[in-house]
């Protein structure tokens, strides 16, 4: 198998995984959004720490450690990424799937905001066009809500925050979600610890199912990222791009067509709008990278006899 196909293969799982991840967040009731987010960090140290020493690879730390600034990133990355899981769950178990689907289509418009706002890149006419039109969205859906779409903004700003972070660290996906969760898995353990001593904790008191579900959210957690590493590795930023809209397509999907949340005709053309400014804005990005490696190919030397 080429290592393109194999890229899509992994793009294409780690999205459908995403896509529904809904569902499974659903049969981890009754416990409550923080109770799930502290299982899902706690599992996720202990399933990607065997991991790692399946692979014989723990001397990263030793390295890590002596580096302060990586570790001031990485304390910033997990305290992003716990914002996104806790809102995602928080969404999900509040029957607000279809916001939740909103924030990740306009998480790819959030990421070129803060490009021109925290690395003060310059972006072309098209691209304004469609952060112009984004706005117009988010404009639409405030009316239709009666309130800014809070949770998905919340989303999409803080999985946006936390790849720029972890695009500035260059950590590998399996070391880099390991030391993220090791850092949350403290107060994820006290919250626990809290939650016994008042008698409210759901883990192992509802059912031995619902005990396995809350033990696998380590792995459901860990598997999709460790995928997606593996397809961002082998394919090119557009062809990641292009799939990288089937989770939200999906979450969608399970918002309206499984769980049955409204979709009034203001909701409708607010996501219209979104989807119009993500086409102009993948429409953009094609172009561009069509004509990168056209002139690319115009400036590559001239083989000599």
């Amino acid at each position: 198998m080429t290592p393109l196909r194999l890229g899509y293969l992994y793009g294409l799982g780690a999205y459908l995984l995403w896509g529904f991840f809904p569902l499974y967040l659903k049969l981890l009731r009754p416990a409550g959004p923080l109770e799930i987010l502290a299982h899902r960090i706690v599992w996720s140290v202990v399933f990607v720490a065997l991991l790692l020493a399946a692979l014989r690879n723990v001397g990263f730390l030793r390295a890590l450690l002596r580096r302060p600034w990586a570790m001031a990133g990485i304390v910033a990355a997990a305290a992003l990424i716990a914002v996104n899981w806790g809102t995602y769950i928080y969404g999900v178990n509040s029957d607000r799937v279809v916001e939740t689907a909103l924030g990740y289509f306009i998480n790819p418009l959030v990421v070129v905001l803060l490009g021109v706002t925290v690395l003060r890149e310059r972006l072309r006419p098209t691209q304004w066009v469609a952060l112009g039109i984004g706005a117009s969205a988010v404009a639409v859906l405030t009316v239709d809500y009666g309130r800014l779409p809070w949770l998905a903004l919340t989303l999409a700003f803080s999985f946006a925050g936390y790849g720029l972070v972890k695009k500035r660290l260059g950590l590998p996906a399996a070391e880099g979600l390991f030391v993220e969760s090791a850092v949350l898995a403290l107060p994820a353990l006290g919250y626990l610890g809290w939650l016994t001593a008042k008698a409210d904790l759901t883990f192992g008191h509802v059912s031995a199912g619902h005990t396995a579900l809350l033990v696998l959210a380590g792995a459901a957690t860990a598997i999709p990222l460790l995928m997606f590493a593996g397809a961002a590795n082998r394919l090119p930023l557009s062809g990641l791009g292009m799939i990288q809209y089937l989770a939200p397509i999906l979450q969608l999907g399970c918002g309206v067509l499984i769980f049955h949340e409204p979709m009034p005709p203001a909701r409708l053309a607010g996501f219209a709008l979104v989807w119009l400014a993500l086409i102009v804005f993948t429409a953009d990005a094609v172009r561009n990278s069509r004509r990168t490696r056209a002139q690319a190919r115009i400036l590559e030397p001239v083989p000599t006899p």
